[in-house]
């Protein structure tokens, strides 16, 4: 026999094996939590009590009828972890992918990944680690060949010097980026991130214990920060200044000028460190060029480089990103990712190490991707320009628009309800348009949504045709 107390009822799905309970609880949230565990008793009861405050005790008692001993299970979570938010981004790919398992033609255009597969030369590599035994752990901060090769890829192209042991290799830029924050940040200081922002730049904060401090950019603006509102927010707690150029969400490319009048900001402030994001820099459309922050006048000494080969090089699955910076900074990194992972993948990073032999920029490879990019990024403006009261910053880099479709909030759409911001506009689109799109408020600016046009031309085609249909339904809703 089974008892079961919940605070608010809600107990289902309890079911048992000979030795073997599972028990599946509905909490008052309305999601669904299982417990399973072994006993040798035939006969006993569960009480299981969730306290409904956020951040108190929540237990599970189980208690042996035949003894009458009761056992007591802390189930709470870290504070830490508790403050975190789930990455909406992942949550809405994960989403639209249910539905294209189930059978529901979604058109997904959340997650920013390249749907060209990785070049041949960089694959074959990684082929070849494998078949000659290359598949052994390798250094915590990776292998020679590998930082020697991401050395001189920075020197010749961003103008940065750097020695192998001012570089750690890691499982992606985004443990480079979270290891960054993590060795450098105190309980209690802040963390300066213009938006609209990488959706986990905050959440990395958090979970550093630091607090992040968000300034708001204008789409009239291009989304750049203002460097007058930068020095206004400035403080002795200010510890990490994050740039992401080409950005993610918006695209937009800080020009050198713009970065040079930041940088004199910065050269103000002892304390104040720069992390910068570069993993789009290969995906950049001419005029536009890029400069690595480090490069700038006095900058080196206070600057953390974070790049990768996921989006450039067709590379998402392999995980693999970097860390460049000066040596004191970079070894407190490589102490935590020591404790955490330890090393990349040794057949990744043989596999990076062609990568980067392909030539300036990524070579033709590259080149041709980049190519790609620019003509659906050019229709995709074409297209969304035709669409009433859409507001556009051209993007200059990456492979997303950040479009403000606050003109539509308040319209009411038949058989779905009020649309009132970001994300029941994307909920409206998935539901009506069967496109999956992210909200802008994830990204700090809930006037847009997010689209990746990280897809075929002809993929775009067939999702701009189902939104401005939905659109247009919107738009009618606005004018009754």
């Amino acid at each position: 026999m089974a008892d079961i107390l919940l605070p608010h009822g809600g107990l289902s799905n309890v079911s048992a094996g000979q030795d073997r309970w599972q028990l599946g609880i509905s909490t008052v949230s309305g999601s669904f939590r299982s417990i399973s565990f072994t006993t040798q008793f035939p006969n006993f009861s569960l009480r299981y009590s969730e306290a409904c405050e956020p951040g108190l005790l929540r237990t599970a008692a189980v208690r042996s009828q035949s003894s009458l001993e009761l056992m007591s299970i802390d189930i709470s979570l870290s504070p830490r972890v508790n403050s975190v938010k789930p990455s909406k981004t992942m949550a809405i790919t994960d989403q639209a992918t249910a539905l294209v398992q189930a059978g529901v033609p979604v058109i997904r255009l959340a997650a920013g990944e390249p749907d060209f597969d990785t070049p041949t030369v960089i694959a074959e590599a990684g082929i070849n680690a494998i078949r000659e035994g290359y598949t052994r752990y390798t250094p915590n901060a990776g292998t020679m060949e590998l930082r020697t090769s991401i050395c001189r890829k920075l020197e010749d192209e961003n103008g940065i010097s750097y020695s192998p042991d001012q570089i750690l290799v890691s499982n992606g830029a985004k443990q480079s980026l979270l290891q960054a924050v993590l060795a450098v940040c105190s309980p209690g200081d802040e963390v300066i991130i213009p938006a609209p922002y990488y959706v986990s730049y905050p959440e990395m904060a958090r979970l550093a214990d630091a607090i992040p401090v968000i300034l708001p950019t204008l789409i009239s603006e291009n989304f750049l920060l203002d460097p007058n509102l930068l020095e206004s927010k400035i403080n002795e707690k200010s510890r990490l200044l994050i740039l992401c150029s080409p950005s993610n969400p918006t695209g937009s490319v800080y020009p050198k000028k713009l970065l040079q009048e930041i940088a004199k900001i910065v050269a103000k402030h002892p304390r104040l460190l720069v992390l910068s994001d570069e993993i789009y820099e290969h995906i950049i459309y001419a005029p536009a060029t890029h400069t690595s922050f480090a490069s700038l006048p006095g900058m080196w000494e206070r600057t953390l480089t974070v790049n990768g080969f996921s989006k450039a090089f067709a590379m998402t699955g392999w995980r693999l990103g970097y860390l460049a910076g000066p040596k004191h900074f970079v070894t407190a990194c490589g102490k935590i990712q020591s404790q955490a992972t330890s090393g990349a993948s040794s057949i990744s990073q043989k596999a990076a190490v062609a990568a980067l032999g392909l030539g300036y920029a990524g070579g033709e490879a590259v080149s041709s991707m980049v190519k790609a990019f620019r003509e659906r990024r050019d229709y995709l403006v074409k297209s969304f320009r035709e669409l009433e009261g859409v507001k556009i910053s051209d993007p200059q880099g990456a492979f997303y628009l950040f479009l403000d479709f606050s003109f539509y909030y308040g319209s009411k759409a038949e058989g779905f309800g009020i649309i009132n911001d970001s994300e029941s506009l994307c909920r409206y689109l998935l539901d009506k348009a069967q496109v999956a799109l992210v909200p802008g408020d994830a990204f700090g600016d809930d006037n847009c949504i997010r689209i990746s046009y990280a897809a075929s031309l002809s993929t775009l085609q067939e999702a701009m045709a189902r939104i401005k249909n939905s659109v247009t339904q919107l738009k009618h809703a606005l004018t009754v």
